[in-house]
């Protein structure tokens, strides 16, 4: 059966919580449809749920686990009337008003809600690499983010994967706390901008390894090396370091909203004044919006800033 709410949230990490939290407290019932348990890529509370130690979210002087902020946002969002539903969205109709939106678990049928309003929230993943024990080892070796987890390898040996600016970037602002960093690409040659590869190369603590790709991650609990394979020869060598940070791009998780909101040309949601789409009365937070900074405490704040936008949104419409 089909249900109406005033405002449904797509996603449930540090955005489409927050904005849960703010619009539970405006009285607007929010239902957060948070994801599918079974996925990676969009699951229930996204990506700090892959995350161990948070050390740099305001508030908490010891730090704390990721599922545990994730499960700290959720409870918040409850106690003020917040839903959840845990499925994946498949489909929505923002032809008219009110928002058709369709689930995972309701199939072709009727659609599962009637949404007054929409907040996007569904964020971004990092691409992996693909190779066994990758997502077990994040938290214990591995990483897609060095302004998160850089504090964490002061004085170690670590590596960087990729060839972009993000990949320049990471392993220069690296330097500051591990002892060497490798930077490890499947080429000869870098597709960062020069003045990113001039930074890199003259920097004393990184080196490069060309021509290579991980195969193999080694370790048990804790990150110990890794295997790479030589991509012209196919010869195989161990590298020892205790960190490897995944730098070879982002995806945002914009594929059901294709054909109905504006995306950029890396298919980010746009956004203008403030968290508005190109659909009057969608709004977007966080990292699928984001490219930029991709930190917990800035898809936060904007999920509070989509909540606001959309409270404001929805009386300028009772009132017209």
């Amino acid at each position: 059966m089909t249900r109406h709410t005033h405002v449904a949230i797509i996603g449930s990490g540090p955005a489409g919580l927050t904005a849960a939290i703010y619009t539970a407290r405006a009285n607007l019932a929010p239902i957060v449809i948070e994801g599918e348990i079974s996925s990676t890529s969009d699951q229930p509370g996204g990506q700090l749920m892959l995350t161990t130690e948070i050390e740099n979210f305001p508030g908490f002087i010891n730090g704390i686990e990721g599922p545990e902020l994730m499960s700290n946002f959720r409870s918040q969002a409850e106690r003020f009337g917040a839903e959840f539903h845990t499925a994946k969205v498949t489909r929505i109709d923002a032809s008219n008003r009110p928002f058709a939106i369709w689930t995972s678990d309701q199939g072709d049928g009727d659609a599962s809600y009637l949404a007054d309003a929409i907040i996007v929230a569904t964020g971004a993943r990092s691409i992996m690499l693909g190779v066994d024990r990758e997502i077990e080892l994040i938290g214990h070796g591995v990483s897609t983010c060095a302004t998160c987890d850089g504090f964490f390898f002061r004085g170690q040996e670590i590596a960087v994967v990729g060839g972009g600016d993000s990949a320049m970037e990471e392993a220069t602002f690296l330097t500051k706390f591990a002892s060497k960093v490798h930077i490890i690409h499947r080429r000869s040659e870098l597709r960062a901008s020069k003045i990113m590869q001039d930074r890199a190369r003259a920097n004393p603590k990184i080196s490069f390894t060309w021509n290579s790709r991980v195969v193999e991650l080694i370790g048990g609990d804790q990150l110990e090396g890794v295997v790479l394979e030589d991509t012209i020869t196919g010869e195989r060598s161990k590298l020892a370091v205790t960190g490897l940070f995944v730098a070879i791009g982002h995806e945002p998780n914009t594929s059901v909203f294709e054909g109905i909101l504006d995306m950029d040309g890396a298919r980010y949601i746009v956004t203008h004044d403030g968290t508005n789409t190109s659909v009057e009365g969608i709004f977007a937070c966080g990292d699928v919006q984001d490219h930029i900074y991709r930190q917990a405490i800035t898809a936060a704040g904007s999920g509070c800033m989509a909540a606001l936008d959309t409270e404001r949104w929805l009386e300028s419409v009772h009132a017209g």
